[in-house]
């Protein structure tokens, strides 16, 4: 009987907060709210927004995108992380054209109009930076989520398969490279070994259901699922057949590991899997003790993710988190535990598997085996420390 009379006392006052509250949005409500327009804005409440990295040059910049913000696994097209090398050319799509040319049987220069009468395929990829994460390399790193890995988005890609346009050229049996430049100031060139070319490279024109954004690579861009961002060569103008790799200046003297022992991996196209906890995260500060949902992204340039385990103590024990559905081959998986604070120190990490079988490592086994020689392909986990008092922030800082 004590329950049920508490039970009637919190509904009675509910029905009279909840009348007030009713009151205040109904005088809300007698307003005219905003006209139409021609394309939505997002609320003036919700102040979300990329960070931008400072540069000597302002068109050799890069901006990241709010990780710890998101919610489930798609990027908004305005959130989406840039790299740009010579800043964003202004084209007009009715004048673009793109020449493919070299060792093949019918060289084709084909209009924006030729490519999207095309059979066309849409697909949810995530795509990363080559350099995503170079600050985790340094003995302080980057403060929390948005800095240290917001240099990766999700999106769902629309375009030509690349393979059906090199069909209609003819490829010639000796060539196994393609050349792709970009029509950026700096004519960005990355090579592409032929069998990646013929198998999911998209010549991509849409993004999240509309045409790409300028600085994604208007009108046109490859798409080429799992590899490093800069190899998906945006504001596509050219693609050269040849019979080997031109060793471009940003597949030599950029994207390349310099190992300990001197030598320099290059041609590091696929990215492996990675994880981060975007809550509770770096910046962040959990209100008091109890029931909080922590949740992160997960991703892998070699298939899907199977499993994302997380550790409250540091990496001495781990338990397994809740993966959300979709599950797509290299597209963001959104994973999520409940967790009881009991306002105890703690130490909070993330470590993905992937379809292949291969486990995201920590950090010191990334640096014991890659020095810290490298800017680019760090895929090592992220740990996050909470204090009694509630605060977060990056274990290394």
């Amino acid at each position: 009987m004590k329950e049920r009379s508490s039970r009637r006392r919190l509904l009675r006052l509910g029905a009279a907060l909840g009348s007030g509250v009713l009151a205040a949005a109904g005088e809300e409500t007698k307003r005219p709210g905003a006209s139409l327009g021609p394309y939505t804005d997002r609320s003036p409440f919700e102040k979300s927004a990329r960070w931008t990295r400072e540069s000597k040059t302002p068109e050799a910049g890069s901006s990241f995108t709010p990780l710890q913000d998101s919610t489930g696994i798609m990027t908004p097209s305005a959130l989406h992380y840039e790299r740009h090398h010579a800043g964003i050319p202004p084209i007009d799509p009715a004048k673009h054209r793109l020449v493919i040319h070299g060792m093949v049987e019918r060289p084709l220069v084909l209009t924006m109009a030729d490519l999207k009468r095309l059979p066309s395929v849409s697909r949810i990829l995530v795509l990363e930076c080559g350099g995503n994460s170079g600050s985790e390399w340094g003995m302080k790193t980057a403060p929390d989520v948005q800095r240290s890995y917001g240099m990766a988005s999700c999106s769902e890609w629309t375009g030509v398969p690349l393979s059906l346009v090199l069909a209609e050229a003819g490829v010639r049996p000796e060539a196994s490279w393609v050349i792709a430049e970009g029509a950026d100031a700096c004519r960005m060139q990355r090579s592409i070994p032929m069998a990646k070319a013929l198998d999911n490279v998209l010549l991509a024109y849409g993004q999240n259901g509309e045409a790409l954004r300028p600085a994604q690579g208007y009108p046109l861009r490859l798409l080429i699922p799992g590899w490093e961002g800069n190899t998906n060569v945006k504001w596509l103008q050219e693609l050269k057949v040849t019979h080997q790799p031109h060793m471009t200046r940003d597949e030599t003297s950029k994207y390349t590991d310099l190992m300990p022992d001197g030598k320099a991996r290059m041609f590091t196209y696929q990215m492996e899997a990675k994880s981060v906890v975007t809550f509770p995260s770096g910046g962040q500060s959990l209100a008091g003790q109890g029931m909080y949902e922590l949740t992160g992204l997960a991703w892998s340039g070699r298939g899907r993710i199977e499993r994302v385990e997380i550790t409250f103590d540091g990496g001495k024990s781990w338990v397994d988190a809740q993966l959300q559905e979709p599950r797509l081959p290299i597209a963001f998986t959104r994973f999520r535990l409940p967790w009881k604070w009991d306002g105890r120190e703690a130490m909070i990490c993330s470590r993905a598997t992937d379809e292949s079988g291969y486990v995201q490592p920590s950090r010191e086994a990334l640096i014991d085996v890659r020095g810290r020689n490298s800017g680019f392909h760090f895929n090592g986990t992220k740990m996050w420390r909470v204090f009694a008092d509630g605060r977060v922030t990056n274990a290394e800082a």
